[in-house]
């Protein structure tokens, strides 16, 4: 064991010792059973051919096959027991980890989700695959001895396959690793674009650019159909082998046992057993294709590793107890999102972020709420490092409301009041403020009315999603495309009940619409990551590039 992967592996194959035990004892149990089966059929048959009682032989070969076959079913309960218990285990440690590592994570959320399910879903099998190859050797082992027991020419004629079985093994194992490795890195990738692709399907549709974002989406399949072909090659070259390898060593050993019988040494029902044993000695070649999943296993291992070994970042300790809210950006960059970008928003300022979709408005307002790191620059925060803040201080001081907010808690009044410490009055002050409340108590329960049984239209979930925001009082208001699924009246009403009860907040608002942009106080234009202009919406209307943008992203 030497990289994280396999050190990885080796904490999941020690977490449930009871269970790895008591899957080794069972594997043992019918590995055993499989040795002595060939035998007891052996006896059985040449009782029968002598024309002695057989009954005893015939009663030992049903005990075997019957311990053998139980043996299989509880060992295969049992590994699958093991496997769900270690692939639970590894999700929660992935998932916690992801979470300490929060929006500075480098890792997109597909390629994360992809780690969270396949990823750990196949770690989590290496216990039972060790068991499996473990026992195939023993079995294979354990043949060639009773081989040997009954003629040793037969087992020196078996011995003389190992070698080409092992380096079959070997060959199979080393050719598979790095397309193995490559399938779960693209994999993770391709999964990563589509969620990507997904979640901005209404923006892609409003913007016209669905053949281009198709083609973003499946750049990576190429690579990816390299490395299924890489691995699926291997597999077939193994498989002929394999399947050339067997009936050759078998015809082998059976000429050698022909002479065995014609000498007298053998007897018919010795050859059968012959026929079981070199069954069993090939029974590792078979399991070859399990070193695929080993493989794979090894590789899953190291991406969860990956994650598990990017250091959480440290917590702030500092607190901003007063200012007007103002944020100042100085040389912020986002990797292939952000460049280089300067911006101060003054405290109590209505700015309007506007810009062609892939133009990094959500990258800047994740960068201005302290959601996400950037990879160089500054972010001040009333002349304080944003990165220095206690996390608590910052989602005191900030509220974040999203296109898609993720509504949790039991109830509707849960989903308002998540993460802060906010009564009834302040949930129903700040549904008011987001014009929703007529709609909350309408529902059969009101304000506790579970969420699984509350049916929301998408403008229904923003305004909650921006009560959720509005509910503690924040000094800086950011809205991702918050109120897009409102028709603007709604959404003027919204604005004004913000500015009657809220009056003096900075408003940071990522916005698609003209209506929107002209009620603000500035607006920052983006262009490619970069900020283009910073003016009124009157005076930035004059330039035709800025109308388009409008024209070509507006709903």
């Amino acid at each position: 064991m030497s990289g994280p992967g396999d050190r990885l592996l080796a904490e999941v194959a020690g977490l449930d010792r009871f269970r790895l035990g008591l899957t080794v004892v069972v594997a043992l149990v019918a590995t055993a059973a499989g040795l002595l089966l060939p035998g007891a059929l052996a006896s059985a048959a040449n009782a029968a051919i002598a024309g002695r009682g057989s009954l005893p032989q015939v009663l030992w070969l049903l005990t075997v096959g019957v311990v053998e076959a139980a043996a299989d079913i509880v060992g295969g309960l049992v590994a699958v027991k093991l496997t769900s218990s270690a692939t639970a285990w590894l999700r929660r440690k992935l998932s916690a980890h992801l979470l300490a590592l929060g929006t500075r994570s480098q890792f997109a959320e597909g390629d994360a989700l992809s780690r969270l399910t396949v990823d750990c879903l196949n770690a989590g099998g290496v216990s039972a695959l060790f068991v499996q190859l473990g026992c195939s050797v023993l079995l294979s082992s354990g043949a060639i001895v009773l081989l040997a027991l009954l003629d040793w020419r037969l087992a020196v004629v078996f011995v003389a396959s190992v070698p080409l079985a092992l380096f079959l093994a070997r060959s199979h194992l080393r050719a598979t690793a790095t397309d193995v490795l490559s399938y779960q890195r693209v994999s993770g990738e391709l999964s990563a674009r589509l969620l990507d692709a997904v979640a901005g399907l209404r923006t892609i549709a409003t913007s016209g650019i669905a053949d281009r974002e198709s083609a973003r989406v499946l750049r990576p399949l190429p690579e990816l159909n390299l490395a299924g072909r890489g691995i699926w090659r291997t597999q077939a070259r193994m498989v002929w082998r394999a399947g050339l390898l067997l009936p050759a060593v078998e015809v082998a050993v059976l000429v050698a046992a022909g002479f065995g019988l014609a000498a007298g040494r053998l007897g018919v029902g010795d050859v059968l057993a012959v026929l079981g044993y070199v069954a069993l000695g090939m029974n590792m070649v078979s399991q070859i294709p399990v070193l695929t999943t080993l493989s794979r296993a090894r590789s899953c291992a190291e991406r969860i590793a990956e994650v598990l070994e990017e250091p959480i970042p440290e917590t702030g300790t500092r607190s901003v107890r007063h200012g007007g809210g103002t944020i100042e950006l100085r040389h912020v960059s986002v990797a292939g999102e952000l460049e280089e970008l300067d911006l101060t928003v003054t405290g109590g300022t209505y700015l309007a972020v506007v810009g062609r979709s892939g133009s990094g408005k959500s990258a800047l307002a994740s960068v201005l709420g302290g959601l996400r790191a950037p990879r160089s620059g500054q972010v001040l925060l009333d002349g304080a490092l944003m990165s220095r803040l206690r996390p608590e201080e910052l989602r005191a001081v900030i509220g974040y409301a999203f296109e898609r907010p993720a509504l949790l808690g039991a109830t509707v009044s849960d989903a308002v009041g998540y993460g802060s410490w906010a009564g009834d009055t302040a949930v129903r002050t700040a549904c008011r403020l987001a014009q929703v409340h007529d709609v909350v108590v309408r529902l059969p329960d009101g304000y506790h009315t579970p969420l699984t049984e509350t049916p929301l239209s998408g403008g229904e979930a923003q305004r909650l999603g921006l009560a959720r925001a509005l509910v503690h009082n924040p000094r800086v208001l950011i809205l991702d495309d918050a109120t897009a699924s409102l028709d603007t009246v709604t959404e003027a009403a919204v604005e004004h009940a913000i500015d009657t009860a809220l009056p003096g907040r900075t408003r940071i608002v990522v916005t698609r619409r003209t209506t929107t942009a002209a009620r603000a106080d500035m607006v920052a234009w983006l262009e490619d990551g970069r900020v283009r202009a910073v003016a009124p919406h009157d005076a930035l209307w004059r330039e035709p590039a800025y109308r388009k943008v409008f024209t070509e992203d507006e709903t």
